[in-house]
């Protein structure tokens, strides 16, 4: 058996394959984008046999002639997304419904109304919101007559995106990882599978579901097929867990902060379950051998899906890249505040109806006072987050940042600025394939612990240190406070 680990990472613009050494160095990458359907305004689609298809060539591409080195499989993912797929036939039912879709608003208010949101937090560390899988599979149920007829022939599938992926690659074993089922408001956070309770309230299935197993450990195999021998799948976790595991937070407080797609930020709570006041949520952060880690949770909806509007939406930038030189270009932003919920509003305000606002335009607003609007957004955003966390006793003291946006930074110092404490970032960002490396490579055996592998695997980081004085931040929170009100 060689040392190196391949890690699957299906993301939510794109599927990649990366193949890393048991020291944590990159050998090999492959990606390629995945298509983004939008059919009616607030909804999202992704097309579940692309994702497959696309993964597959990634996963071939970046093996190579190395099949032989490789030790075991780590797979992360877009969470919250669900795949619908008849059991029998293996194809998917219906187009996949992704995390950010909010067509499910109206259930969730109604399950509100009706006094549930309560309870369910209470069990899974969850929120009544569309962002989460089992309402979209309730609404999968209720509008698409080949799911609703695989499921009253007892032939329907449904799992989150690692799901679908372990369900091809493993001889169709039907299994999600607890980081991912912590994820769909079926999953109690003191329980070890789903429960029949909560399937009754949402309406879907229990024995749809996938078996509940770790995120790391002996989990499944990939089939001989696809790369010419059989490699054991020990890796399995949600990407916002993946990345806070790659970050090394895996001390009881310590805070990672990833701005991909969106931004989400998790601080480890050790193994006691998080109850939060302040409309942050639980969540499982790993579990070996049926112990589990847990973490408190924050998402902001748009981070660097602000960025990519920007560019494709507006023509507004050529390249992500840009908007940190158009950001240095200027003194300030011209008091141009961009509150960007063009997917509704996340932790701590979840409001799925509020829309996206750019308010203080002037005649001397262009495009660095609008791309620097729009960069100071996610400091913001994280603020508004951070004000959470401390509130319901998680204050952070450093936020060790990563995801594509982290590159920028100009953002990773305004972040510093605007937190007033400490940001850290490492040298390789890409942080939730290096956490599903790990999570691998511990499963396989090269490592005792996730503790041992991250001392191992991780590399250098370099240090944001707050450099504005309190007024200037506190000016800037006001008008943002300002324009947060108007969305």
């Amino acid at each position: 058996m060689g040392e190196n680990i391949l890690v699957l990472d299906a993301g939510t613009t794109s599927t990649r394959a990366i193949l890393f050494a048991a020291d944590g160095a990159l050998i090999r990458v492959a990606q390629r984008d995945l298509t983004q359907h939008y059919p009616r305004p607030g909804w999202v689609e992704h097309d579940a046999a692309e994702i497959w298809d696309r993964t597959l060539a990634c996963a071939r591409e970046a093996i190579g002639d190395d099949a032989d080195s490789i030790a075991a499989i780590g797979i992360t993912n877009q969470r919250e997304t669900v795949v619908a797929w008849d059991k029998k036939s293996g194809k998917p039912l219906a187009r996949a419904i992704v995390w950010q879709d909010r067509r499910t608003a109206e259930f969730c208010a109604d399950l509100k109304n009706q006094g549930h949101e309560a309870e369910v937090q209470a069990r899974t560390g969850l929120l009544l919101d569309p962002y989460f899988s089992a309402t979209k599979m309730r609404w999968l149920l209720d509008h698409d007559e080949a799911v609703r007829g695989a499921g009253e022939r007892g032939d329907l599938a449904f799992g989150t995106v690692e799901s679908w992926l372990v369900f091809n690659l493993a001889g169709r074993a039907h299994v999600s990882d607890a980081s991912n089922a912590s994820r769909t408001l079926l999953l109690p956070l003191d329980e070890e599978q789903f429960d029949a309770g909560l399937c009754d309230l949402f309406g879907v299935p229990q024995e749809s579901l996938p078996r509940v197993v770790d995120t790391h450990g002996a989990l499944a195999e990939c089939s001989e097929e696809w790369f010419g021998r059989a490699i054991p799948i020990c890796g399995l976790v949600g990407d916002q867990q993946s990345a806070t595991i790659g970050q090394a937070c895996l001390e009881f407080g310590q805070t990672k902060g990833t701005y991909g797609t969106g931004a989400f930020v998790l601080t480890n709570n050790g193994k006691t379950i998080p109850r939060s006041t302040h409309r942050l949520l639980g969540t499982v952060l790993s579990q070996r051998d049926g112990g589990r880690v847990y973490a408190i949770e924050g998402a902001a909806f748009v981070a660097g899906s602000l960025i990519q509007w920007l560019r494709d939406g507006l023509d507004l930038i050529e390249s992500a890249a840009e908007t940190e030189d158009l950001a240095r270009s200027i003194p300030d932003s011209g008091e141009v505040v961009i509150v960007p919920a063009l997917a509704g509003l996340g932790a701590p305000h979840w409001l799925p109806q509020a829309r996206g606002v750019i308010a203080g335009l002037s005649f001397a607003s262009g495009r660095a006072q609008l791309a620097r609007a729009a960069l100071e957004s996610m400091a913001h955003q994280t603020h508004d987050l951070a004000t959470a966390f401390a509130a319901d006793g998680a204050p952070w003291s450093m936020l060790r940042i990563d995801g594509g946006m982290a590159a920028n930074d100009w953002m990773a110092q305004d972040l510093a600025d605007m937190l007033g404490i400490d940001v850290e970032r490492p040298d390789f960002v890409e942080t939730t394939a290096l956490g599903a490396a790990f999570c691998a490579a511990v499963g396989a055996g090269l490592y005792p612990s996730l503790e041992d592998a991250a001392q191992a695997m991780r590399g250098k980081t370099r240090c944001f240190r707050p450099r504005i004085d309190e007024d200037a931040r506190a000016e800037r929170l006001a008008r943002w406070r300002k324009a947060l009100a108007a969305a």
